[in-house]
């Protein structure tokens, strides 16, 4: 029985993993898609922001 316990933890690793990548493949694109793309234009919108306001402060 020390077979069982040694395979039983990289099994079960492995089913979580399994359905951690479906998960991912499942929720790329679809209706959220349009909206994960604004949130992140505008989180790289800010940063640019900040970026150009620290730029003129030092000039």
């Amino acid at each position: 029985m020390d077979y069982v316990s040694a395979l039983l933890p990289p099994a079960v690793m492995a089913v979580f993993f399994i359905g951690l990548i479906r998960v991912i493949v499942k929720t790329q694109g679809g209706a959220n898609k349009a909206k994960e793309d604004a949130a992140v234009d505008a989180a790289l919108a800010r940063a640019e922001g900040a970026r150009q306001a620290s730029a003129n402060q030092d000039a």
